[in-house]
């Protein structure tokens, strides 16, 4: 076979039935594999692989990640050398921060011309490394087959994330036999899977260590990362959760692990966390870290003063270098957090925190819960979230661009199931929420899969409109107009004195209902009145096909609550609808009244 041929044959072994790519000249042997084995198997269509073409690379990085984000499985895109390498760094680096499995099949130059500075000639190895899980550039063309079966393993085994394979344009014009079977070999990265493996399940000792800690404690908490929902182990974190009594708290990426209506979800953490969590956090004693890496949005810049009443803490990880990165810990395990969980509930001890602190915590949320101005005039962001939440009872994969709309979304939207939102959370890329819904519509085709956008975000990858009605892809596009930046307003009404600079795009001449229009959208409608606001979401929810849906929302609407720069939970600034302590440096107190926070 040729080179590009077992290309075709190893993704076709390895599952793989959607790819997503842009081409060129350093590609092209590989897309033409890819129409050649789709005519060879014209009698079993279920047997073809499905092209999508984006408006551009970074897109068809994006859509590989809504892919895996939304199924699990190995999203894959491939592109040309030159620019097309280098279009795709963005969405690798994002995988990479937020341990989505990909793998990224990029043409390059002939091994010849390598390092001539030839035509679309981009030092793929180099620039990738620094922000990919592995990169290969295979210049052994009997090595192919094997490279790209180890990138496959290498993605999804471990820690998840991005792999890169660098093929030069004459390996894939290359032909030699197909062996079907074979790895690299990899001791360091097979040594460590193996101690991972071995370890999955605790020693009695060391159960015993953990509830020992637990036992001495009267406010243990969960804190409850992306790596639950990464190893499946949504159900085991309900059953630990609900056995031991213990309150839960989730990041960004964590959202969905626990139903969002359970009783001991508290809801998310972090510098815009619901309050009732970040209170939770102030007052624990036990912190138990599962699947999360004490990143700065939920840390702040002081580990010390986050989670301060903790005497101990808990952390299990997939990934050893986790293990004391930021916060140090008393207890500590190495390992799949399902495997990790099981084992703890094996225990034989049975220990139940006090019952004051679950009907504390549990009572946070009726004080402290999420609000916003219900009497306004103008559309607020949060009672579009509400109210599409509602409608859809929970039951739908939301996509995010990055902004003010991705942390309504995240505060607002009551999910239900895990891998049903999807958000640049590491990266905090713009542009993400188009292409990721696509490419999660691809991998869920009978799932309702929303992408909430601001009109910022959207217009770094809004050719993918088109996209989308290319190909018949039922997404549906809820536009947030805030006409601006809206998070670098509220940044810069807040710690900036007011002084409005890049964030205003008031006077940007985009009519995104034309634009939709244009690209193909049979519904793209525009609500400016609150009154209107219910019956137009209806409509965008039950359209059948791709929908566009633009709500022009309060532009002075903020995101609260707001853990401000260099500032602890206890000085989060809760804003004027949410109740927060009277005493916020106590972190026993609370608020027997509602107060109105003041922002500063």
């Amino acid at each position: 076979m040729s080179g590009a041929d077992i290309i075709l044959q190893v993704l076709a072994e390895q599952g793989v039935d959607t790819l997503f790519g842009y081409s060129g000249g350093a590609i092209l042997p590989t897309y033409d594999a890819v129409f050649r084995f789709n005519e060879m198997h014209k009698a079993n269509p279920e047997r073809q692989i499905r092209f999508i073409v984006p408006a551009n690379e970074q897109a068809a990085g994006f859509m590989a990640a809504g892919y895996a984000r939304a199924s699990g499985k190995v999203g894959v895109f491939m592109v040309t050398s030159g620019p097309g390498a280098t279009n795709a760094v963005t969405p690798i680096a994002d995988c990479n921060g937020d341990s989505v499995p990909v793998v990224l099949i990029c043409g390059q130059v002939p091994r010849a011309m390598i390092g001539t500075d030839a035509f679309q000639e981009a030092p793929v190895f180099n620039i990738m490394s620094a922000c990919a899980k592995q990169v290969f550039l295979v210049t052994d063309p009997r090595k192919l087959e094997q490279t790209l079966r180890s990138a496959f393993d290498i993605a999804r085994t471990g820690r998840p994330g991005p792999v890169v394979v660098d093929v030069p344009k004459d390996v894939q014009n290359w032909t030699g036999p197909y062996l079907g079977q074979g790895t690299l070999q990899f001791r360091g990265y097979t040594d460590r899977l193996r101690m991972v493996a071995k370890g999955a399940y605790l020693d009695e000792r060391k159960r015993s260590e953990f509830f020992e800690l637990l036992g001495r404690s009267e406010r243990p908490l969960l804190y409850v990362g992306g790596g639950v929902i990464a190893a499946g182990a949504t159900i085991e974190l309900r059953q630990f959760s609900e056995r031991y009594g213990i309150p839960v708290v989730t990041t960004l990426m964590g959202l969905g692990a626990l139903p969002s209506k359970h009783e001991l979800w508290l809801g998310m953490l972090g510098m815009h966390g619901a309050a009732c969590a970040n209170y939770a956090v102030e007052d624990c004693d036990f912190l138990i870290a599962v699947g999360a890496r004490f990143d700065d949005r939920v840390v702040g810049g002081h580990p010390e003063r986050f989670a301060p009443a903790a005497r101990y803490v808990a952390h299990i990880d997939i990934d050893e270098a986790e293990i004391n990165k930021v916060k140090r810990a008393q207890w500590s395990h190495v390992g799949n957090a399902r495997d990790a969980l099981i084992s703890l509930m094996e225990h034989d001890v049975f220990v139940r925190p006090p019952s004051d602190w679950r009907k504390r915590a549990v009572g946070f949320k009726r004080r402290f819960g999420m609000n916003y101005d219900r009497r306004s005039a103008s559309i607020q962001p949060q009672r579009v979230i509400e109210q599409l939440s509602e409608m859809t009872g929970g039951r739908a994969i939301v996509s995010t661009g990055v902004g003010q709309h991705q942390m309504w979304a995240a505060q607002f939207f009551d999910f239900v199931e895990p891998r049903s939102f999807l958000t640049s959370g590491s990266m905090g890329t713009m542009g993400f929420g188009l292409p990721a819904a696509i490419g999660a519509q691809l991998a869920r085709p009978d799932a309702m899969v929303i992408d909430i956008d601001g009109d910022g975000s959207i217009r770094m990858n809004i050719g993918e409109l088109e996209t989308a009605c290319t190909y018949g892809i039922p997404v549906k596009v809820l536009l947030l107009n805030n006409r601006g930046d809206g998070m670098i307003r509220q940044w810069q009404r807040l710690f900036f004195d007011g002084r409005m600079f890049v964030s205003d795009k008031a006077l940007h001449r985009k009519d995104f209902v034309m634009a939709a229009v244009a690209d193909g959208f049979e519904f793209a409608c525009r609500v400016d009145a609150v009154d209107d606001l219910e019956a137009q979401l209806r409509a965008f929810i039950e359209f059948d096909g791709p929908a566009f849906l633009e709500v022009m929302i309060d532009e002075n609407a903020d995101v609260f609550p707001m853990v401000g720069p260099g500032q602890s939970y206890a000085g989060m600034i809760t804003g004027p609808f949410i109740p927060a302590r009277l005493s916020q440096g106590d972190a026993a107190r609370e608020v027997e009244s509602g107060q109105i926070a003041d922002m500063f």
